[in-house]
């Protein structure tokens, strides 16, 4: 091999080995928080979903939103993730402001989410979806994937790779991979959501109703993976569920919302014994 043909070849080898290096860590210091929400408010026409909520996701924690049907919990989120601008307030992620921010930059800067109702691509692969949830790492570009160029090949077979480690790490048997989404159990398509958020390499996970539709041995396992996934991935993990028995066994703290108001908050069992939040799920009883 000459000497410029071996020069070539550890230059593709060094562009290889930065093909899906793992993003920068942002290093917080101790105690600081993930997230910080500061009278966050959103107004549709004369319509007020959310009012002045303020609130905070700490580092390695897992907490939730809840509250009855209409009480905010969803366009919270959409607030979160940039699909929604607050009409007031401030959002601060990793320390930086990222009020307004788009929701494709703020998934790169380390947000994901699930949604309410399963957005799987039906007719891709498990596999698939899961591949097209790293595409903010990707870095071949528009003619790159045009020509496929042995680098986009490279790549691509590296985002595969990376793709079957996840579903792997969510509970997927080998033989789904390659099954189409939409022939899937409703509790495994749940799964390829979560790997598909988990594929853009999260420090904050947003799942919202994560458990509905599953039996209870489903839950049950859900709850474990978003232990584990807290633990070995250090990442916070926010929670809009129904399931009360999911949100007390999982969570560190729990919000109420009423009406787009935050009513409660704290430790999962005082909350459930507030006054105010068996009303809001009750009604005031006479």
């Amino acid at each position: 091999m000459s000497p410029s043909e071996a020069a070539d070849q550890s230059a593709r080898k060094a562009k290889d080995e930065d093909v899906l290096k793992p993003r920068k860590r942002v290093e917080l210091a101790p105690g600081a928080p993930l997230m910080d929400i500061e009278n966050a408010t959103k107004i549709f026409g004369g319509l007020t979903a959310v009012s002045d909520i303020t609130f905070t996701i700490p580092q390695n924690a897992i907490v939730s939103v809840i509250g009855p049907n209409g009480a905010g919990k969803t366009t919270f989120f959409n607030m979160l993730t940039g699909l929604y601008k607050p009409s007031m307030g401030r959002i601060v992620f990793l320390g930086k402001d990222v009020t307004g921010t788009r929701p494709d930059i703020i998934t790169r800067m380390g947000v994901a989410r699930t949604f309410q109702n399963i957005r799987l691509f039906g007719t891709m692969t498990a596999l698939e979806n899961v591949m097209v949830g790293q595409h903010t790492r990707m870095r071949a570009g528009v003619w790159g994937s045009i020509l496929r160029t042995p680098r986009v090949r490279r790549e691509e077979e590296r985002v595969r790779e990376i793709g079957r480690e996840i579903l792997a790490e969510v509970g997927m048997p080998k033989s789904s991979f390659d099954q189409l989404a939409i022939n899937l159990s409703y509790g495994d398509q749940r799964r390829v959501e979560i790997a598909r958020a988990l594929a853009s390499e999260p420090r904050l996970l947003l799942l919202d109703e994560p458990t509905a539709g599953m039996n209870p041995n489903e839950s049950h396992q859900l709850t474990g993976l978003m232990r584990k996934l807290r633990d070995e991935r250090d990442l916070s993990i926010l929670l809009i569920e129904h399931d009360m028995k999911v949100v007390m066994d999982v969570s560190e703290r729990v919000t109420v919302l009423d009406h787009g108001i935050k009513i409660a908050e704290g430790e999962p069992t005082a909350v459930r014994a507030d006054p105010a939040v068996v009303e809001a799920y009750l009604g005031k009883q006479g």
